[in-house]
């Protein structure tokens, strides 16, 4: 934790690319082992003759369907992809963290208004880490979605770009900003809390002498609660994203005029829970192991410690 009086660390260059790299690490690793579970989530979202049905059936009528080789469809873009927003999104919140901290105008009053500094910190990230994401993204679910579409990554997006151009790569963006932004936030706001709330529970002295496998257990506990969070904040629009890059809705509206069309068209149930067994599943599973490999890579290549705000003796 950082004392009351010290100055905010100051992060080189070089800092920012060992953050990127374990982010990038950790997101593409996570989200690539769990394509087949995301597979049959995003099938169940948009497949009517899927809708309804829990995860192993729908995974079973798939591969019965279509064979096992369909649970890894959209495997290429989710690696690429995600290899550059879990590296952008990483990096930048610590980047952002660091830069809220000093806008706080002193370490009281940033541990004061930590909720808001993690809470501004990971929609910051998040928001530029998606600008990159988007095309791949799109490219994922219209392969996903859309069987025969293209035979993979660069043939998906290369017809993508040919036929639809920026407009098809960006259409989901701001229903993947109410997606990922929410995200985000119970991704880094949840696991920060968790572990200021496991800290404060065993107390400073024991958490100075926590053994490397003692930390993991905090980082693997507190990932899992954030990744709870993070998949029910986010489930509506991941929801819409799915149907809108698959092509449903009104073309001719705009994209957010659009979102909220189908959003009314779905309905709170559908928006809410059609999906979220597999995707709380996913995301808890995704989440704490991101968090795990991004401590391990951090340790290994030299990085420093981010930036601690917690406020470990009491409640507020």
């Amino acid at each position: 934790m950082m004392s009351q009086h010290e100055a905010v660390p100051r992060f080189g260059a070089g800092d920012y690319v060992k953050f990127f790299g374990a982010g990038a690490l950790a997101a593409t690793l996570t989200h690539g082992a769990a394509t087949p579970i995301d597979v049959v989530k995003t099938r169940i979202q948009v497949d009517d003759a899927l809708r309804g049905k829990g995860m192993v059936r729908a995974a079973r009528q798939i591969v019965g369907g279509e064979g096992a080789a369909a649970l890894l469809t959209g495997f290429g873009p989710t690696a690429v992809g995600y290899l550059v927003q879990g590296g952008a999104k990483f990096a930048g919140y610590e980047f952002f963290k660091a830069r809220y901290v000093e806008l706080a105008g002193s370490p009281e009053a940033a541990t004061r208004h930590r909720t808001a500094v993690y809470l501004g910190a990971s929609a910051s990230a998040e928001f530029f880490a998606d600008i990159a994401l988007c095309p791949l993204e799109a490219t994922r679910i219209r392969l996903v979605s859309q069987r025969g579409f293209a035979t993979g990554l660069t043939s998906g997006f290369m017809r993508l770009a040919r036929e639809e151009g920026f407009r098809g790569f960006y259409a989901g963006f701001v229903p993947l900003l109410f997606k990922q932004v929410p995200y985000a936030v119970g991704q880094f706001s949840v696991h920060e809390a968790a572990v200021e709330m496991i800290y404060r529970a065993i107390g400073a002295e024991r958490k100075a002498r926590l053994t490397q496998l003692e930390s993991t257990g905090v980082e693997l506990t507190s990932g899992i609660v954030a990744g709870v969070a993070a998949a029910v904040l986010s489930h509506p629009a991941d929801t819409l994203l799915s149907a809108m890059n698959k092509g449903a809705g009104d073309p001719s509206q705009g994209t957010t005029t659009r979102m909220f069309s189908l959003a009314r068209e779905f309905g709170p149930k559908r928006l809410l829970l059609s999906g979220l067994g597999p995707r709380v599943l996913m995301t808890c599973g995704l989440v704490a192991g991101q968090f795990v490999i991004y401590a391990q890579c951090k340790a290994l290549t030299g990085a420093p410690p981010g930036i601690e705000i917690h406020k470990e003796e009491k409640l507020n």
